[in-house]
């Protein structure tokens, strides 16, 4: 590269590779949202006590969640780093023992989940008329947890390879599946009329059972078709590998996941505690709340696509030592990121209140709702910048200040401004979300500064 490209300060020529990664988990994040939306809207139609009882343990799916998650960025480090030096059978032998990963994790959390399924409800606050609905719910979602463990480790051991594409094929039809059983088990059976035509359809009735029977039926294909697929997949592929613990393999893998594992269980035992507090505010709260998390989903798409665009490559220029790759990826997707996130949070704030809408009839939930997204809408770009790093140091294997980032900003500010404002000064839900905004601006804080000293990257000459 010459000098005069070497100064500039952002390298498009990289634009085709970051979008040729982030796009497929872009459209599958996109897919999963708008299954979201259509389950919420979908319990919603049964009520406010319906909708509180699916979502007043949601928190509980991120703590869970992103525990197998924090598995796979240790594979992902590992094996985007192998398959940037070339060293592709060290990445098989790391695919083989994510395999070992998913039956030791996904049998715990099956044993300790259903074992205390009736009690979650409980520890989160739920209104008491509500409780016994949302033990059921969470019982029969968690049921196929080793299909869950597969989707969540094998998914991203594949994007790590640089197959994006997979894992949304899956992903896609995990929703298809999903939408459908919704359709035919929560509502009961009806006459639906095409023009001059009555058809009659089928319908369980079970409602929020249904809902959860559908999810979990549709988690279960997809812990089976991404297992299959890795096994397909020619370059990564763990058949004929031995499953044997291999601690060559096992320990850089875990020497990354575990600070990662901190951080999210940390982070997501946060979100219980802070979901928990809201859910003591009332149904109401909880509904909005509820909603208002699920209309916020969509709008991070951008940015956690970019997020395992960064990942990736970045851990292929560290396999390939590559400091000036990694210089001006890092350039490229922060910008891409910034771009987004303010076109993205503009159109949250300016559609909102219609958002909000689509899910509850409530005035009172609706004009809650959009008013804590409105807030959070002004946040959008700078919580974007902060999990592109995120990204960046993961692909690195560098993950322990992330750790320290998201739990100082989680508990510090999040969770102890919340308690201090709902429970000691009984404030509402809107103070709750400006304690969630105050954290996202710290991260963004500590991350900027983090990068502009350079001491995100493991190359760097000193």
């Amino acid at each position: 590269m010459n000098t005069s490209n070497r100064k500039k300060l952002i390298s498009w020529a990289l634009l085709p590779t970051v979008v040729t990664l982030a796009w497929p988990t872009m459209l599958e994040s996109m897919m999963h949202t708008a299954v979201q939306y259509i389950d919420t809207a979908m319990v919603g139609s049964l009520g406010t006590a319906a909708t509180a009882a699916v979502g007043s343990t949601a928190t509980v799916n991120w703590l869970i969640g992103s525990t197998l998650t924090a598995f796979g960025v240790g594979f992902l480090a590992y094996i985007s780093q192998a398959y940037g030096a070339g060293e592709y059978q060290r990445a098989r032998r790391a695919a083989a023992q994510s395999v070992l990963a998913v039956l030791v994790t996904g049998i715990a959390f099956t044993a300790v989940i259903l074992s205390v399924s009736r009690k979650v409800p409980v520890w989160m606050q739920v209104d008491p008329a509500v409780r016994e609905l949302a033990a059921k719910y969470f019982f029969i979602l968690y049921t196929p947890m080793l299909a869950r463990a597969a989707s969540v480790i094998f998914g991203t051991v594949l994007r790590s390879a640089g197959d994006t594409k997979t894992p949304m094929r899956v992903g896609v039809l995990v929703n298809i599946i999903n939408v459908l059983l919704n359709f035919l088990l929560i509502y009961p059976a009806r006459t639906v009329r095409l023009g001059s035509l009555s058809v009659p359809i089928w319908g369980a009735g079970w409602g929020v059972v249904g809902a959860a029977i559908a999810s979990a039926a549709a988690m279960l294909y997809g812990g089976v078709a991404i297992t299959v697929a890795l096994f397909r997949q020619p370059e990564i592929s763990p058949r004929g590998m031995s499953l044997r613990p291999e601690k060559r393999v096992l320990l850089p893998c875990l020497r990354v996941a575990f600070p990662n594992m901190l951080q999210r269980f940390g982070a997501s035992l946060g979100y219980v505690a802070f979901a928990a507090m809201i859910n003591s505010l009332g149904s109401l709260s909880t509904a909005a709340h509820t909603i208002a998390n699920t209309v916020e989903s969509a709008f991070y798409i951008p940015g956690f696509g970019m997020m395992t665009a960064a990942a990736t490559l970045m851990g292929n220029a560290v396999g390939a030592r590559d400091r000036e790759k990694q210089r001006d990826l890092a350039r490229l997707i922060i910008v891409l990121e910034v771009g987004m996130m303010v076109l993205t949070g503009s159109l949250l704030f300016a559609f909102a209140p219609a958002m909000v809408g689509v899910f509850s009839r409530d005035a009172a939930v609706i004009l809650l709702g959009s008013t804590v997204l409105r807030m959070v809408a002004c946040s959008e770009p700078f919580f974007g910048v902060s999990i592109v790093i995120e990204g960046m140091l993961q692909g690195a294997g560098k993950t322990m200040m992330p750790f320290i980032f998201n739990i100082t900003g989680m508990w510090g500010v999040r969770i102890l401004g919340t308690f201090i404002c709902t429970q000691l000064l009984h404030y509402g839900l809107i103070s709750a979300w400006g304690c969630m905004i105050t954290h996202n601006l710290l991260l963004f804080t500590m991350y900027v500064i983090y990068y502009a000293r350079g001491r995100w990257n493991p190359l760097r000459e000193k």
